[in-house]
């Protein structure tokens, strides 16, 4: 029983390591110091939905249904171009700093919005948790399935966490505006790049 747990905590949590667009966005709250555990909760908890409902069956839907997964698809594309464009018009601006009082902070309705978009509209959270997740986990005993999402849950948790409030030990480098718009820069391409390759698939 034990083994299963495991499994579902180690498979999580290597799909989970991967750089995306809901890591990208947990970082950049981290680093700011802004409503990061309203931001890892959120994060957190939509995975937990995710996971639970692609365990339940709902992976197999998506797979069988094409217009669910276009709907996904183009959906997750325009918000991730959408958020990409802020993020390269923050790149070349440029003048950020790590300075709390200076910047634009987001209200709590704003961050909330923004961590629920990066976990429900982006279609790679999908593929992960609800249909490779989800797949693996239905293949479980049936007494077996709840330890596996278990498993699973506790990863996520682990792996926001480590990441909304790990962050701030990369304050100092980001004390620079220069490396504030270097991680835009890499955000906005990584998100147009996701996006793109959603909408050409």
């Amino acid at each position: 029983m034990s083994n299963v747990y495991f499994n579902g905590f180690i498979l999580t949590l290597g799909l989970i390591m991967a750089i995306g667009a809901q890591n990208a966005h947990v970082l950049r709250q981290g680093l700011r110091g802004e409503h990061v555990l309203l931001t890892v909760s959120v994060s957190a908890l939509c995975d937990m939905a995710l996971i639970l409902v692609g365990i339940a069956g709902l992976g197999s839907l998506f797979v069988a249904s094409p217009d669910l997964m276009a709907m996904a698809r183009y959906g997750g594309a325009a918000f991730l171009l959408w958020y990409g464009g802020r993020a390269l018009r923050s790149a070349l601006r440029g003048g950020r700093e790590m300075n709390l009082a200076e910047h634009k902070r987001m209200s709590r309705g704003q961050a909330l919005l923004a961590a629920a978009g990066f976990s429900l509209l982006n279609p790679h959270a999908y593929l992960d948790t609800v249909v490779l997740l989800g797949s693996i986990g239905s293949q479980q005993a049936e007494d077996l399935r709840p330890l596996f999402a278990a498993g699973a849950i506790s990863a996520s948790i682990v792996w926001f966490v480590l990441l909304g409030y790990g962050a701030r030990l990369l304050v100092p480098l980001f004390s620079r505006p220069l490396a504030w718009r270097v991680l835009d820069g890499l955000v906005a391409l990584m998100l147009w790049g996701i996006a793109a390759s959603l909408l050409l698939a």
